[in-house]
């Protein structure tokens, strides 16, 4: 599969988040580009602030990728940038590859505001490749905002 493909994926997956959830959606693909897990924002239709669809799909593919928690030869497509919880979380489940969306000025840590996942001092330090449908998966954002303001 191409990183196009793999964030349509993900932008498919976005749109599994309710309603009241940011429609972010995440897809864990292993070395074959086969999918191994899909998830979407859930911190409002859960209460729990750790529910970012990265967090979900790591947690999802974990358990059924054949060497546990280390996704090692696996792609994280996300369709925004991840922010510095779920940019840690990539860095220890050892994700090779992270393919994402939307640039996040504000959050972002693969890259915006901060580069936490290429910092020389960490052991496992994962191949970005950022911007890609980054204008679909802004729009998407851009949507569920413009409809919050209404």
């Amino acid at each position: 599969m191409t990183d196009v493909e793999f964030i349509r994926a993900a932008l498919a997956a976005a749109g599994d988040a309710s309603e009241l959830d940011v429609p972010v959606g995440a897809v864990v693909f292993d070395a074959d580009g086969r999918e191994l897990a899909r998830a979407a924002n859930a911190r409002e239709a859960t209460g729990d602030p750790t529910a970012h669809a990265e967090v979900l799909a790591l947690r999802a593919a974990a358990s059924v990728h054949g060497d546990g928690w280390r996704l090692e030869g696996c792609t994280l497509a996300v369709t925004l940038e991840p922010c510095t919880m779920c940019a840690g979380a990539l860095v220890l489940a050892r994700v090779s590859r992270v393919v994402f969306g939307a640039w996040e000025p504000k959050t972002g840590a693969v890259g915006s505001l901060w580069d936490l996942v290429r910092d020389r001092r960490l052991a496992h330090r994962p191949e970005v490749r950022g911007g890609i449908l980054a204008d679909e998966c802004g729009a998407v954002l851009r949507e569920f905002f413009d409809a919050k303001r209404l």
